[in-house]
């Protein structure tokens, strides 16, 4: 795993702006797509002169909508993509879609551009619940989207979310037993979180919207990982749920700390320890490609230390944890520079952590406190 290389691709573009949405998005009236398709080829054309140069094992479009995005773009840009680094024999080709009529249009041509993987954004069932969201889809809408990209897809995943204001933990074990039941191999189901800066975070400041309470929420993420292990989908990250072998390899190249390009609007990369991050307005970024020949705001070498904290950051939201001296190789540190041994002492008597031999991983019960510990057990 130590070998995956994988590319980002960011398409920031959205028909509207969820109200719980932190994401790189934006809302325009028209899209130069000719003006796009030259920039983000330009900006991958950079990034493969920077990259290390091994067969990619997975591309990501997210965004953004990249459901959005015109099907001969997607395929210009997978095309581009093997010209650079080449492909792996089982590369994975993901691409985040919106439910709707005009984007489950596309999926038949997406698939034929390459894409093998697609990610719906369901995000619940029920047309209450979707125009709480803010979501452009009906409930029927989405369930007939799903049924369309099982048609034309290998793999599908949805994501769903829960723990929202109003919902019954009985109104969540229905739906997500409904979820389970519509075959997918992969599942992200997402607590809600009250992000800054979004529609949310104003009606919650505004007392107009009332979130659960941490116990309450924790009743919730308890169901999941209980109602998903029983029906062979297990937790083997935070938020994520798979039958064996059916993990998002792409996502497992970031929690791993591997190697990842990204292009686009905001995308962040990380390549042979120097982290990159693209400018995030769309027109900023199109000036800088213009300008300079890529859209890189920032390239910065990380410290051993920076790069010991990500990999432990990301590593430890996987159930299987991590290994401690393949980080610290990976990082140039030494393992007992790597966490702090009293915080962990006390973390492992409460049940929270564990470590086995040079494995380190979180407990059922640390993930309910994951911030936090992460906050406590990563040496600064």
């Amino acid at each position: 795993m130590d070998a995956d290389l994988a590319l980002y691709i960011h398409w920031p573009f959205c028909v509207s702006k969820c109200p719980y949405c932190d994401f790189n998005s934006h809302v325009r009236d028209s899209i130069d797509v000719v003006a796009w398709e030259t920039a983000l080829l330009a900006d991958m054309a950079y990034e493969a002169g920077k990259a290390p140069r091994r067969p990619l094992t997975s591309i990501f479009f997210g965004g953004g909508t990249p459901s959005l995005m015109p099907p001969a773009l997607v395929d210009a840009l997978i095309a581009a993509a093997e010209k650079h680094w080449g492909f792996a024999p089982d590369i994975e080709i993901t691409l985040e879609a919106n439910p709707s009529s005009v984007e489950a249009a596309r999926f038949a041509d997406l698939a034929t551009a390459g894409v093998n993987r697609v990610s719906l954004g369901l995000q619940a069932f029920d047309d209450a619940t979707l125009h709480l969201l803010g979501r452009a889809h009906d409930g029927a809408e989405g369930l007939a989207a799903l049924a369309v990209a099982q048609q034309h897809f290998a793999r599908v995943n949805f994501d769903l979310i829960y723990a929202l204001p109003g919902q019954s933990l009985a109104g969540w074990e229905a739906d997500l037993r409904r979820a389970l039941a519509l075959g997918t191999t992969h599942l992200s189901l997402y607590q809600l979180t009250i992000e800054p800066g979004t529609r949310f975070e104003t009606l919650v400041r505004t007392g107009e919207l009332a979130p659960k309470d941490p116990d309450e929420a924790a009743e919730f993420y308890e169901l999941t990982h209980d109602l998903t292990a029983a029906a062979g989908l297990p937790r083997y990250e935070v938020s994520n749920h798979a039958a064996p072998g059916a993990e998002s390899r792409h996502n497992l190249t970031y929690w791993r700390y591997g190697d990842y390009m990204g292009i686009g609007p905001g995308a962040h990369g990380r390549r042979q320890g120097v982290a990159t991050q693209r400018h995030r307005k769309p027109e900023n970024f199109l000036s800088a490609v213009k300008r300079n020949g890529h859209g890189a705001q920032s390239e910065d070498a990380l410290a051993p230390a920076e790069k010991a904290r990500e990999a432990l950051l990301m590593g430890l939201r996987l159930e299987t944890g991590i290994n401690l001296p393949q980080i610290a190789h990976k990082t140039g540190q030494s393992e007992d520079q790597l966490v702090d041994t009293a915080t962990l002492a006390q973390l492992t008597q409460h049940g929270l952590i564990r470590q086995d031999g040079t494995n380190l991983r979180v407990l059922p019960d640390g993930m309910l406190l994951l911030d936090r510990i992460l906050a406590e057990i990563v040496v600064a």
